[in-house]
């Protein structure tokens, strides 16, 4: 079909293709997320194909290879339906078996099930993971074909833009997300509705263009949330940039996507393409006499460049860097004119709000902080991948029920929020209610802080008062393994060479704090340099430019807050509790555990390790570089840290 022409034939389209579904008919639903991929899931989506094409069927199975299904750590996933069977863990050679089994007889092939205490899953409601959600913006991801337009219009794409157009005004529109209380999902939290009504009051003050940018540019260590809605459904992101440019007046928009996200770009353009085609983009969308169209850019490769000023200098090809605000771009943006960026998965919130009315958006979540939000869970957890729960959510439920807790007998310590920029949030913290209330700082690190309460709630306030961030959603789970120390250490590093260096505070502070945690974690350095390091995190903050700069000393500032043992014993003790500083640590073998299997003496690349087979084996502390090889391969855990 060529281009649309009105909402009747958006409609009739519609119509068509829900009539002409088969509901008999196997569909084989393949992960093809990033994760899974990784695993093989494109020789398992071969695999199935081919089997297809056989004809032992009586309805041929639909084989459609779709974004990511969110249990990454389980990959790759295989869903099957109408049978409603989830397969994890499939290999390309397990294929003939689930056709034999499940497609052709009607059968479970019990190994390939989730197992949760023993017990197996055959489908995916089954497992807490899934079962514990509420997917709004995800709904779509995982079920369709990214690159089917007719898939993601029998999903219900550009419903909720036809509706804006034709039976709301654009202040109607605004109003609409404004009385949803969204928030933007990039990690500042301003609310959508009114950064929006200040965009079109200025173009209707000083008349010209307003221009709309999506940011992609997803650069947190551990983060994918962006990743998945433009691989799964890219179509989302279009619709709600429509609406948006309809309610304030705008005429060109720009996908702004992270250049190392090439199957992003590769769905997005396609469906860029198949909405040109269909006249959902370009002039006069189905007849309304309003004209939009998108472009996309590459980013140019720099965290900083996920900056709202940053990116706009890319955009008008400026090296990426901020600068001063205000103005601020909703005043004076791109080219000098308004101008609104919003994040992916805002943008991905708006056609749901449209379909569905602002009350029924607010009612999701807590009064403060409405609707889902989507993480990305990863780091010491059992079920690591992309979750979208509630706001308000705690964190106890999202890691120990969801992410199914720490593996093995650790013990589950902090989680890391909002990405290098974030804080790190100890466990104990999940037992804490704030309810709509705000917790003073003698709370936050009473001794006494842990309440016979409901848990704490994962959104905005809540974790700005506990020092960190929400961010994009990146979420890091430790255990008692990971030091506190190190781990400031590495973000700050990370953060240090994502600097533009632009202005001061940030260019020598972010050094300047480094050099006090390379000390700690050698073991130098007096209780005093503690607040010394405080302070001037507190001036970097203060003096810095950007989010960049005022935001980077959080996991220092956190880490102090509520381990400020940890880093005693390193100055005083010079002892790593965790194990990981090397230069406070020493290797050994446990005579007692040590079974001789010579592994260990295999993989030491310093040839510090002694013994024969047989026998328990020794290490050389001396010649030792504490690389951690013996520890990762020896199957008795007689490798130990002292």
């Amino acid at each position: 079909m060529g281009k649309i022409k009105d909402v009747q034939e958006l409609e009739a389209w519609r119509d068509r293709l829900l009539a002409a579904w088969n509901p008999e008919q196997p569909v084989v639903r393949v992960c093809s997320g990033p994760g899974c991929l990784a695993q093989g899931a494109d020789q398992v989506a071969k695999a199935f194909k081919a089997a297809a094409k056989k004809g032992k069927f009586k309805v041929a199975p639909l084989i459609k290879e779709t974004g990511c299904h969110g249990l990454c750590s389980k990959g790759t996933l295989v869903n099957l339906a109408p049978a409603d069977i989830f397969y994890v863990r499939v290999q390309p050679q397990d294929v003939p078996e689930i056709v034999e089994t499940s497609l052709v007889k009607n059968g479970v092939v019990e190994r390939l099930l989730y197992r949760e205490n023993g017990k197996r899953c055959r489908s995916a409601a089954d497992i807490p993971f899934y079962r514990l959600q509420e997917k709004v913006v995800l709904k779509n991801v995982g079920d369709i074909d990214p690159l089917s337009f007719e898939d993601a219009l029998a999903a219900g794409a550009y419903r909720s833009m036809a509706r804006a157009l034709t039976r709301m005004t654009p202040d109607e529109v605004i109003e609409t997300v404004r009385l949803s209380g969204l928030r933007g999902r990039g990690g500042g939290g301003f609310p959508t509705g009114y950064k929006w009504r200040l965009a079109a009051d200025q173009t209707r003050q000083n008349p010209g263009p307003l221009y709309i940018i999506a940011n992609g540019e997803e650069g947190d260590p551990g983060a994918f949330m962006d990743r998945a809605i433009m691989e799964g459904d890219p179509h989302t992101v279009i619709e709600g940039m429509i609406i948006g440019a309809y309610a304030m007046g705008s005429h060109q928009g720009f996908l702004y996507v992270r250049h190392e996200y090439p199957i992003a770009l590769h769905h997005l353009t396609i469906a860029i393409k198949q909405a040109r085609r269909h006249g959902l983009l370009g002039r006069n969308i189905l007849g309304t006499g309003f004209s939009f169209d998108l472009e996309i850019h590459r980013g140019a490769g720099a965290y900083v460049c996920g900056e709202e000023t940053a990116i706009i200098a890319s955009l008008e090809g400026r090296v990426g860097v901020p600068v001063t605000r205000p103005p601020y771009p909703a005043e004076h943006g791109l080219w000098g004119r308004p101008t609104i960026i919003n994040n992916v998965e805002t943008w991905a919130n708006v056609p749901h709000i449209i379909d569905k009315g602002a009350e029924w958006y607010a009612g999701l979540g807590v009064s403060h902080s409405t609707g889902t939000k989507i993480f990305s869970l990863v780091g010491k957890v059992n079920n690591t991948g992309l979750v979208e729960v509630p706001m308000g959510t705690t964190l106890g439920r999202l890691v120990e029920e969801i992410g199914g807790g720490v593996p093995g007998q650790a013990r589950f310590k902090a989680v890391q929020t909002g990405g290098p920029s974030g804080g790190i949030i100890p466990y104990e913290f999940k037992d804490i209610s704030t309810g709509d209330r705000k917790l003073s700082r003698g709370e936050l690190t009473s001794p006494d802080m842990v309440l016979e309460t409901s848990g704490f709630p994962v959104e905005f306030e809540s974790f700005v008062q506990a020092g960190s961030i929400l961010g994009g959603g990146g979420m890091i789970v430790m255990d008692d393994k990971d030091c506190v120390v190190d781990l400031a250490r590495y973000f700050l590093n990370f953060l240090g060479e994502e600097s533009c260096g632009k202005c001061l505070p940030c260019r020598l502070g972010l050094k300047g704090m480094l050099e006090f945690l390379d000390n700690f974690a050698q073991g130098r350095g007096d209780p005093e340099d503690i607040e010394v390091l405080q302070s001037l995190a507190q001036a970097v903050m203060d003096g810095s430019l950007c989010g960049l700069g005022r935001s980077a000393p959080n996991s220092v500032l956190t880490s102090i807050r509520y381990f400020r043992e940890e880093y005693l014993a390193h100055i005083q003790e010079h002892r790593c509790p965790a194990g990981v500083c090397r230069d406070l640590i020493t290797y050994r073998i446990d005579q007692e555990i040590c079974d001789g299997c010579g592994l260990c003496l295999e993989v030491c690349p310093q040839n510090c390790i002694a013994g024969r087979k047989k026998k328990p084996y020794s290490i050389d502390s001396k010649a030792c570089t504490r690389c951690g090889s013996c520890q990762d391969v020896c199957p008795m855990d007689a490798v130990i840290v002292v």
